[in-house]
């Protein structure tokens, strides 16, 4: 078989990959090829791009399991069966109406966990400073704290949108992924007055003024009034969204550190974020994901699933759809 020269290129340090097809994509087949976030474009130049995908392989932050270092790499093998071009049920290829790069992983060394954190910030720095959005693929949820830091030194204090099983404010002076928003309060990235948690099913002191849904409020009112609520919060302020997938219940997302029973099932978020097109996100992150507790793949496929609609929400408000 004779390979034209314009059909493949040698990518990355000599990486073979085929050339991209007719829908932007570089292999079409799931299991073989270049492994970026959507089989986009994998680049470093964030000039007039939308959005930037990047990694955080990091979980050192964790109290309990430990797996979530491999969440971006299982994400993104995941979402290449998503790669498709027109999504349901929105009824378009976000990719003709936004521009979408994949940057690889935030580099740090072993045995020097306290860089992660300088480099995380530097590596998103970079991404604001060129005005893209970010889309964060963790890793322990102390890795949203690098993403705030940097969107919050741009846009100032951050409206904030979390779904999760844990309000991960308890007050320490240990930074881990269950004390970052505490942090996140005190350092002045988040407004506590707009930011709202969603699907909290443990125990937290609540003294500080953030909004939280509590599981059982949400089964009385369900998504529509969670919906309403976070709108209410955030306003058209800048605004953060973090997605720990642990905010689903472990029957559908069961490849996690700490899995809490009675969780969201996915069209509870799906529904919410379809509706999400006009709220003003700036970035987002879905963390938390642990291959090895899922030999089944589904929880980074759902985890990829969410990224996606979070994707098409922003390209149907750009185009007022």
């Amino acid at each position: 078989m004779k390979i034209q020269s314009n059909q493949s290129v040698f990518g990355h340090e000599g990486v073979f990959q085929t050339a991209p097809g007719p829908d932007g994509t570089y292999v079409e087949m799931p299991y073989s090829g270049l492994r970026t976030f959507l089989r986009r474009r994998p680049s470093l130049d964030f000039a007039g791009v939308d959005l930037v995908v990047y990694g955080i392989p990091f979980d050192l932050a964790t109290s309990g399991r430990s797996g979530a270092r491999f969440g971006p790499s299982a994400l993104r093998e995941a979402s290449t069966q998503l790669a498709w071009g027109e999504v349901w049920p929105w009824g378009f290829d976000p990719f003709d109406r936004l521009s979408v790069v994949d940057a690889g992983d935030v580099p740090f060394r072993r045995g020097q966990p306290q860089k992660m954190l300088e480099n995380a910030v530097d590596f998103a720095r970079r991404i604001v400073a060129d005005g893209a959005g970010t889309v964060m693929l963790g890793g322990d949820h102390s890795t949203t704290y690098t993403a705030l830091k940097a969107h919050a030194e741009r846009h100032g204090r951050l409206a904030y949108v979390q779904f999760d099983a844990h309000r991960d404010t308890q007050a320490s002076e240990e930074f881990d992924h269950g004390t970052f928003v505490h942090h996140a309060m005190c350092d002045g990235l988040i407004d506590p007055a707009h930011a709202i948690q969603i699907g909290i099913r443990t125990h937290y002191d609540h003294t500080d003024p953030i909004t939280v849904l509590y599981r059982d409020w949400l089964h009385e009112h369900g998504w529509q009034g969670a919906l309403a609520r976070l709108r209410e919060v955030v306003g058209d302020r800048p605004t953060y969204l973090s997605i720990d997938i642990d905010c689903l219940d472990p029957c559908f997302a069961p490849g996690t550190g700490t899995p809490v029973v009675d969780g969201l099932a996915p069209h509870e978020i799906l529904s919410i974020l379809r509706q999400t097109t006009d709220v003003n996100f700036v970035g987002m992150d879905l963390v938390e994901v642990a291959p090895p507790y899922d030999p089944t793949g589904v929880t980074a496929l759902l985890g990829a699933s969410l990224i996606l609609e979070y994707i098409c929400a922003r390209a149907a408000g750009r185009q007022g759809v």
